[in-house]
């Protein structure tokens, strides 16, 4: 049986929050509407795009949470063709990795990106071909439904009791709880340590290295 580690890709892997709140910004103005604030902002970071907008601007009807979604991707394309997309790794990302993989761990990712989003991000950092597992939101229900993480697991030969998934959102740590895998919080991120804890995680990381001890101290197997 696998051992999986599932990774939030924004907020978790990457700094993406600065390039995420630019495009947002656009989209919002291209639309007349008053711009949320950052820390509104990052309260939606993790969630697909319609539900992000539906968070935002709850008021709105579908149809133009819908509108909005579509405006975000024109206006973060933009960013992209004009190469002013950011998404760098954390500090010691790169070292959990390599220390999860020798430890026999197999890595894949679930996130509220696109596939080509996702893409783009990973083969940036030349990681693409680590995860034996990319689950994006072209092809599940928005987190914290548990969709993503089941089919990770499938996808991995592994089993929720020996699944971690971490993320940096209160929607990350509540979508493993309901697959029945091990939630554990990036404090590094986006959302605070109550609400990860609130939601589920048996332990916030302070950094990536820090998941190595948590593993230690709560994994089966």
């Amino acid at each position: 049986m696998s051992r999986l580690t599932i990774f939030d890709c924004d907020g978790t892997l990457v700094d993406s929050g600065a390039t995420i709140y630019a495009a947002l910004s656009e989209t919002f103005r291209q639309l007349g509407l008053d711009v949320p604030p950052p820390r509104v902002a990052r309260r939606v970071i993790g969630l697909s795009l319609i539900e992000a907008m539906a968070g935002l601007l709850p008021d709105a009807t579908a149809t133009e949470h819908a509108e909005l979604a579509e405006e975000y991707k024109r206006c973060f394309m933009g960013l992209r063709v004009a190469g002013q997309v950011e998404e760098p790794l954390f500090d010691g990302v790169l070292e959990l990795l390599d220390a999860l993989e020798h430890d026999g761990w197999v890595l894949a990712v679930a996130t509220g990106k696109s596939d080509r989003g996702l893409k783009h991000c990973l083969d940036q950092h030349g990681l693409h071909a680590r995860f034996v597992s990319l689950q994006t939101a072209d092809r599940h229900p928005s987190k914290p439904h548990p969709s993503m993480v089941l089919q990770a697991i499938a996808d991995a030969g592994a089993a929720p009791e020996t699944t971690i998934v971490l993320g940096d959102t209160s929607f990350d740590m509540a979508m493993a709880a309901a697959a029945g895998a091990m939630p554990i919080g990036a404090g590094w991120g986006y959302h605070d340590v109550e609400e990860l804890i609130e939601a589920g995680a048996i332990a916030v990381a302070d950094q990536p290295l820090d998941v190595l001890d948590l593993i230690g101290e709560h994994a089966h197997g």
